[in-house]
């Protein structure tokens, strides 16, 4: 076993970093940060323009409209992908508890689970509002791993290490924003860094 995975406790807190540094580097949104960052650490199949396409309606509010929290979006599609895995209809019941068990959690942690609410004491383009939303995005992401980490704790044996551990700048993100729109494919790590 890497080493850097001997101590799994703190998994879900390089997770939660990761999915902030890719908020706070201007990369992804909310939800778009938890989802990517949950399939890419934890070995999921989605490519990362289908991660971002699956959770950008969930961004913001879902849509804009303060619903529910993005992050909290972006994590509920990360546990319907890693809990209901191949056998989604098998294994339906079991992820709707997740689900539930989730939202409960999320919502004694942060006082609600709707966007408008927990984005209330600051206007959304504020420095403060940023913030609180980054905070967001990494606690739901780190949340969420520990969630799937419950129901499949085999995944902290395949985390990709070197993805959580990369911490991007505002300049890199910016970058990294152009690629995308760009339609380039970012370049992946060295086969030194993959997943182990």
């Amino acid at each position: 076993m890497d080493a850097s995975i001997q101590n799994p406790v703190d998994l879900p807190a390089r997770i939660g970093a990761r999915a902030k540094n890719l908020f706070l580097s201007r990369q992804m949104y909310c939800s778009e940060a938890v989802l990517v960052t949950l399939n890419q650490g934890l070995g999921g199949r989605l490519e990362e323009y289908q991660a971002l396409a699956l959770a950008a309606p969930f961004s913001e509010g879902v849509g804009k409209s303060g619903c529910m929290c993005g992050a909290l979006g972006g994590a509920l599609l990360a546990i319907g992908l890693f809990i209901g895995g191949t056998h989604p209809v098998q294994r339906r019941a079991c992820v709707q508890k997740a689900a539930n068990d989730f939202i409960e959690r999320f919502k004694a942690r942060f006082g609600s689970s709707c966007c408008r609410i927990l984005s209330k004491k600051s206007a959304d383009d504020s420095p403060s509002g940023f913030a609180r939303c980054s905070e967001l995005t990494g606690q739901a992401a780190a949340s969420a791993a520990e969630l799937i980490f419950e129901h499949r704790p085999e995944l902290m044996h395949v985390v990709d290490i070197c993805f959580l551990d990369t911490q991007d700048s505002a300049v890199g993100g910016f970058i990294k924003n152009t690629m995308r729109y760009a339609g380039r494919c970012i370049t992946p790590a060295p086969a030194a860094c993959r997943r182990r």
